[in-house]
């Protein structure tokens, strides 16, 4: 099935390498055929800086991992003012500190927090989600955090599922259920392998080092659920294992979804 739908880089897979050039790493990046790239971070570059990389390379900012003490009431609209300049609407958080994801009842105060900011940012157009690392998928006082945030949260807020980190968290999770359980909210989602088999004999770090094809997601039916049921807007590859090198294992990953249509 040939995909509609446009693939991001997150750019924290290329880290140290953005960090030392961020323009080169840029035209590298648009160069594998990549249509957008996701920011981590506080920003380290003014807004005006960015807006010209991104055109001269034609690339869109599908979205910004935006740190939680960003998001917060002294620090909102600051933020909010340069994400406006760059053009940005997705404050995707992705973490939560940790002494705020203790207990259930901590996850209940995050939905919270997350509707209220999406009910800040709507007025500019900008919308707020969160990004899973493996904690949200082991269950804290007999509930699993991602489902008691998402169960919690309006629709405005965007789940972004990171498959290979839930894996990580837990290999019972089965990412076709997530997307069908949340339809429309996956609007951004993080596509990552993870191999089960693998994981089984050589540990789950090891897990994360395939390429897409070469784990045993079953991708095709994945990417079908996104484009049919999560309302997926963008796919962001996010590689962070030692497999290969961070710029040939990004620009293997483009090629390997190429050969899955996307």
């Amino acid at each position: 099935m040939a995909s509609n739908i446009p693939v991001g880089l997150q750019l924290y897979s290329v880290r140290q390498e953005w960090a030392k050039d961020p323009r080169a790493t840029l035209a590298q990046v648009a160069a594998m055929g990549y249509a957008g790239v996701e920011f981590y971070g506080p920003p380290r570059h003014d807004a005006d800086t960015l807006c010209a990389l991104l055109d001269e390379f034609k690339l869109t900012c599908c979205g910004w991992h935006t740190p939680y003490a960003l998001l917060q009431d002294d620090t909102l609209f600051p933020s909010i003012a340069y994400h406006r300049a760059l053009g940005n609407s997705r404050l995707i958080v992705p973490s939560l500190p940790a002494d705020l994801r203790q207990t259930h009842a901590d996850w209940l105060k995050a939905a919270e927090f997350f509707n209220r900011l999406a009910d800040k940012l709507a007025p500019y157009g900008m919308v707020t989600g969160y990004h899973n690392h493996g904690v949200e998928f082991q269950p804290i006082d007999g509930q699993m955090p991602w489902y008691t945030l998402f169960d919690n949260t309006h629709d405005a807020v965007v789940m972004q599922f990171d498959t290979g980190n839930a894996l990580h968290g837990n290999q019972a999770v089965d990412p076709l259920e997530i997307i069908r359980r949340y339809p429309q909210r996956a609007r951004t989602v993080h596509i990552k392998p993870f191999s089960k088999r693998i994981a089984q004999t050589q540990g789950a770090e090891a897990a994360l080092r395939p390429l897409f094809g070469e784990d045993d997601t079953d991708w095709p039916e994945f990417f079908r659920l996104c484009e049919t049921v999560g309302g997926t807007q963008w796919y962001i590859v996010e590689y962070e294992s030692d497999g290969y090198p961070p710029m040939e294992a990004v620009a293997r990953g483009r090629e390997s979804l190429r050969a899955l249509g996307v």
